[in-house]
């Protein structure tokens, strides 16, 4: 198998995770999302620890933290993807993983957005459309529903200035999720602390496994995109991408029985189709032969 297949492969299972992850979440949707998300960042933190202590770049996490100009981009990170987390897990424990999955499925068109207004990059028309009809598919739903997707809005915002901040970060990728989580982890610990001085210890064993196994489910994706983005190319892995929310999106109306109004099926055929648009003007120039 080539580099190149191992990196698509790679990718697909790292999709695969984040798109069935809401089988696992629903599991814990008698626990308070907070709670969740403090287990989720200290087990996260546990398991880049492992992972940097086997490959010997554990000495790496304190020089991402090293200038001002790295702690405060990594603080931000953080800050954005414990939100993106926790809206998340929120959205799956109270029966709004469809939400979610719209909020993954915009986030290209997001990021697109935020390209162009900060960093000035450039549009093609087609692209223009793209976020137009991502645009115009918002609008459907908060007319239709009475109010606007925010838990989508919030989720694909907050990941799309994360991937934006993350540009502008020397470290590695796991490096830097680790320096991120490990920011987070005062926080965290002084929640749990608080949590079990009021209620005391009361999660079954059960519980406590999948609090410990949230931390590789969390690794381990990562860990696999790291590895395809060094192998594969960026219009796959872009393209591949797309899995995560269409697994979301089944598993929330096959497994979870979550309900599909008339306006999310006016909605999603018209995100998928400016998924379409976009991926057509993403890839056109790509393929176009270079000059001689």
């Amino acid at each position: 198998m080539s580099d190149a297949s191992k990196g698509v492969l790679a990718m697909a299972l790292a999709c695969a995770v984040w798109g069935l992850s809401p089988l696992f979440y629903a599991l814990l949707d008698h626990v308070p999302p907070l709670e969740i998300l403090a287990h989720r960042t200290i087990w996260s933190l546990v398991t880049f620890a492992a992972v940097l202590t086997f490959q010997r770049r554990l000495a790496e996490l304190p020089r991402a933290l090293s200038t001002p100009r790295l702690f405060a981009l990594t603080a931000a990170a953080a800050a954005m993807i414990s939100v993106n987390w926790f809206l998340f897990i929120y959205a799956v424990g109270v029966g709004r993983t469809v939400e979610a999955s719209l909020g993954y499925y915009i986030f290209p068109l997001v990021a697109v957005a935020i390209g162009a207004i900060v960093l000035r990059e450039s549009l093609s028309a087609g692209q223009k459309v793209a976020v137009a009809m991502a645009a115009a598919a918002v609008a459907v739903l908060t007319v239709g529903l009475g109010a606007a997707p925010w838990i989508s809005l919030v989720l694909a915002t907050t990941f799309g200035i994360y991937g934006l901040l993350k540009r502008w970060v020397v470290a590695g990728p796991v490096v830097s999720v680790a320096a991120e989580v490990l920011l987070f982890l005062p926080l965290a610990a002084g929640f749990l602390a608080w949590v079990w001085a009021t209620r005391g210890m009361e999660h079954s064993a059960g519980d406590m496994a999948l609090f410990v196994l949230s931390g590789p489910l969390t690794a381990v994706p990562l860990m696999l995109f790291s590895y395809a983005a060094r192998r594969a190319a960026m219009a796959t892995i872009g393209l591949i991408q797309y899995v995560n929310p269409t697994l979301q999106f089944l598993v929330a109306v096959l497994v979870l029985n979550e309900a599909v109004t008339a306006w999310h099926m006016i909605a999603f055929p018209l995100i998928w189709a400016a998924l379409a648009v976009y991926s057509v003007a993403t890839l056109r120039p790509l393929a176009r032969p270079a000059p001689p």
